[in-house]
């Protein structure tokens, strides 16, 4: 039996139809992860290439386990997909037919009670996604005022409870330095009065302070910026670019830049309102409930 962790890709189908139609061409994956919409892809269509990208070396050691059977048709590479340029100019590509990105955490790095990005195990507050230095989850809560954490809260995941999180994260941490994910979790749910135990169905209360810090952390809101910039430059005309994203931030960023950029003759939309998990699909795969696809086609290329 294969070692390779079990992940369900969202909107598996939905991408594989979007993108069916680019059978001969190179397809950036530009957050492989576990490998499954890049193994969907290339299952689907035989003469199709993937250069895959991520920054997670757990994810690509993954990612190349399960796509080895694939051979010369799949390129993996340590990159940030901010970093699209580079990466493509490394391994000798000017011009692709797709770029894909899907912006979720995968399953096995929330598992991963050393990344901290879960408040369901305890573990360090770090939540980086590329271990190989930067600012961590704890260097934020400890280090930040009390109105920058609070602005950070607002600005990255909408918490509408950011100021009251913020205040009681800076009264806590006088008393010492906050470094457990469960610690957190049980000071955001005091800091707006919920109890997780009994919020029958309601995400819990600290679900949007975990994802701000994360995509701080992480810089997810600037490198989804640089990727929206550099996919039309990359892509060969026909091209495709879909992004999938799971917050209404990433989601706005998309739509506004495709919008764009169809005004300007420059993309045709494919997906004029996005494209949302089916009933099915949202309960054999939770992940996917808050996933939303948006895909645009390149009418004019470089």
């Amino acid at each position: 039996m294969s070692d390779v962790p079990i992940h369900v890709p969202v909107l598996a189908d939905e991408v594989v139809t979007h993108f069916g139609g680019l059978n001969d061409q190179v397809i950036v994956d530009c957050t492989v992860g576990l490998g499954g919409h890049a193994a969907l892809l290339l299952e689907h269509n035989p003469a199709m290439r993937v250069i895959g990208l991520d920054v997670d070396e757990d994810n690509l050691a993954t990612a190349g386990e399960r796509l080895a059977g694939y051979g010369e048709r799949v390129r993996l590479v340590r990159a940030n997909f901010a970093d699209l340029d580079e990466a493509l100019v490394g391994v000798g590509v000017s011009q692709v037919g797709g770029v894909l990105a899907d912006l979720g955490v995968s399953s096995s790095q929330l598992a991963d009670s050393e990344r901290g990005l879960s408040f369901e195990v305890d573990g360090p507050l770090d939540m980086r996604l590329d271990r190989r230095g930067g600012r961590t989850a704890a260097d934020l809560v400890n280090g930040l005022a009390e109105g920058a954490l609070a602005d950070l809260l607002y600005v990255q995941s909408q918490e509408r409870q950011s100021r009251r999180i913020a205040r009681r994260i800076c009264q806590v941490r006088r008393q010492g330095r906050l470094n457990s994910t469960v610690m957190l979790a049980r000071l955001v749910a005091s800091a707006v009065g919920q109890d997780p135990a009994s919020r029958r169905g309601r995400i819990h209360p600290a679900t949007r302070t975990f994802m701000a810090l994360r995509m701080a952390v992480n810089g997810e809101t600037a490198a989804l910026g640089r990727l929206l910039e550099q996919a039309p430059r990359r892509l060969s005309t026909g091209g495709r670019v879909g992004i999938v994203s799971f917050h209404s931030v990433e989601d706005r960023m998309v739509k506004e830049d495709f919008r764009t950029r169809s005004r300007a003759g420059e993309y045709r939309l494919l997906t004029k309102k996005p494209i949302v998990a089916g009933a099915e699909e949202k309960s054999e795969n939770p992940r996917s409930r808050s996933a939303k696809l948006r895909v645009a086609e390149l009418l004019l290329g470089p």
